[in-house]
């Protein structure tokens, strides 16, 4: 595996270690972002891997569709694709109550974990 590569993947797993601790101490925006960067950089990964190069996008959909992942993957980027915004602008998203909050910050750790988990495996070698 190209050093390059190897970072990306690396930074991932650190970020969604990163998501998980947020979640744990309540700080649901944190892990909310930190689980869609963990989900992009994983993805940039298997771009750099099979030679698609590094795009700079931020869009988990469009970096998905570039290494042909399966629809489940797509799906878990739809889910992740909105805490790219409402996580760094505060009157991106509607008031929701701390329930809800968690409830989807928890979707999101587990859609980038899957996300994680599959592009490890596309850049095993």
């Amino acid at each position: 595996m190209k050093e390059e590569v190897k970072m990306w993947i690396e930074k991932a797993k650190s970020d969604l270690k990163h998501a998980k601790s947020s979640l744990k101490n309540k700080e649901y925006d944190w892990a909310q972002i930190a689980s869609q960067q963990a989900a992009e950089k994983a993805l940039k990964a298997v771009c750099m891997h099979k030679e698609v190069g590094l795009i700079k996008v931020h869009d988990l959909t469009i970096l998905a569709r570039k290494v042909n992942a399966p629809n489940d993957m797509l799906e878990n980027c739809g889910l992740l694709n909105p805490f790219y915004t409402a996580s760094r602008y505060p009157d991106a998203e509607e008031e929701s109550n701390k329930k809800l909050e968690e409830t989807a910050t928890k979707d999101a750790i587990r859609a980038a974990g899957k996300i994680v988990r599959w592009c490890k495996g596309q850049i095993k070698t």
